[in-house]
């Protein structure tokens, strides 16, 4: 009996290492399990392609809206005013009625002064009937000839009145067409300064309202003068455009052409004045407005762009990651030619169709291994990076 014992417990000491021996093999089939580690999770990074096209090159300044002209209205005669014939902020053309003063004091003095014309006209008519009745009898010398002579003198006197009296009554005209204050310009009345039934004078400061024309509208803004002479040898070529942008770079307020460049450099400041046109068929420029202008001066053929965020920066240059064809990445120096929050213009360094690191650089080393997101979350990682770059617009 013992030796049964014996036996069945080596029989299931034996089963026991034949079950342990066939787990351990399963686990690891050729017997290396110890040796074989799983491969490491490469870090998260979102990429974009190298893209080739035409770039345009700007030179940004910073801008104001000025308009292309702008009137304050006022009277040029006394009096009270009758009549405002505009609202403020309504589009007003040359000629359209603004204000009216009360006329009737203007009208009674051109009254007047026609009917002195009429009694002059009516004294030279009286002198010319004279001399023509005097001067046949100073032939026959029944009149003297002081006679004739103050007869001559009548005339002449009163011919002078005559023209006096014209000059009287065309200013007259002019005074009572000076009660309707009317616009000069094409454009926008602003805040009206006087209502109905006041006193106004030539002489008033405020005016009666400040009448602005948008259409056309320039934009005044400046470029080192380093630029000067590239700019010139532009302009030499032909027109240059000049593109409007928000202050925040994103939107694009409209297009225009160089009028001129200021004829002197502001030596404190070392900067150089420019002014552009714009029509401003949309009216989305306003005077006053603060705007990122942009000087086009070339469209580069062929250009390499990548993304803004892409480029970093280090103690020898820019540089960017590359993501290699085994899913590692490569620290790569570039040569920026123009970059953006958008777009960064690559001069050297890279090729077309090569990815480049846009988001989750912080993470990275020469060598490093990564997972390219896709889909909504490398929507995500973009947007994010391009809110938060904080480089020159590239539009």
């Amino acid at each position: 009996m013992p030796r049964k014992i014996a036996y069945l417990c080596l029989g299931m000491t034996a089963a026991l290492l034949c079950g342990g021996g066939y787990a351990f093999y399963s686990a690891a089939p050729n017997g290396n399990a110890a040796t074989r580690q799983p491969a490491p999770a490469g870090v998260p990074v979102v990429a974009a392609a190298v893209q080739s096209g035409d770039v345009p090159i700007y030179l940004r300044g910073i801008g104001t809206v000025v308009a292309y002209n702008t009137v304050t209205v006022r009277t040029q005669v006394q009096g009270q005013i009758t009549q405002i014939a505009f609202t403020e902020g309504q589009r007003v053309h040359a000629g359209d009625l603004l204000a009216e003063i009360d006329p009737r004091p203007y009208q009674a003095q051109l009254d007047q002064a026609i009917g002195n014309l009429e009694r002059d006209k009516a004294l030279q008519a009286n002198a010319q009937a004279n001399l023509a009745r005097d001067t046949p009898l100073l032939a026959k010398g029944w009149v003297t000839p002081q006679q004739v002579d103050l007869d001559k003198a009548n005339v002449g006197q009163y011919t002078g009145a005559i023209q006096a009296d014209q000059g009287v009554i065309e200013n007259a005209r002019v005074q009572l067409g000076f009660t309707r204050i009317t616009s000069p310009i094409d454009g926008v009345a602003g805040i009206r300064q006087i209502d109905i039934g006041n006193i106004v004078h030539p002489t008033d400061a405020s005016g009666i309202v400040v009448v602005t024309q948008i259409q056309p509208i320039s934009v005044i803004f400046t470029l080192p003068e380093s630029d000067l002479p590239e700019i010139q040898a532009r302009q030499a070529k032909g027109t240059l455009t000049v593109l409007a942008y928000s202050q925040q770079g994103s939107t694009e307020l409209g297009r225009g052409t160089l009028l001129l460049v200021n004829n002197e450099i502001n030596q404190p400041t070392g900067t150089l004045q420019l002014k552009a046109t714009f029509p401003n068929q949309a009216e989305r420029l306003w005077p006053g407005q603060l705007v990122d202008a942009r000087l086009l001066l070339d469209t580069r053929q062929d250009g390499l762009t990548i993304p803004a965020p892409a480029v970093q920066r280090g103690p020898s240059g820019s540089y960017v990651y590359v993501v290699k064809p085994d899913a590692t990445v490569e620290n790569r120096a570039v040569t920026v030619g123009q970059i953006g929050s958008k777009q960064a213009l690559i001069d050297a360094g890279l090729q077309p169709g090569e990815e480049v690191v846009v988001d989750g650089q912080s993470k990275l080393q020469p060598g490093t291994r990564v997972t390219l997101l896709h889909g909504p979350a490398a929507r995500a990682a973009k947007q994010e990076a391009s809110d938060t770059a904080q480089q020159t617009v590239i539009p």
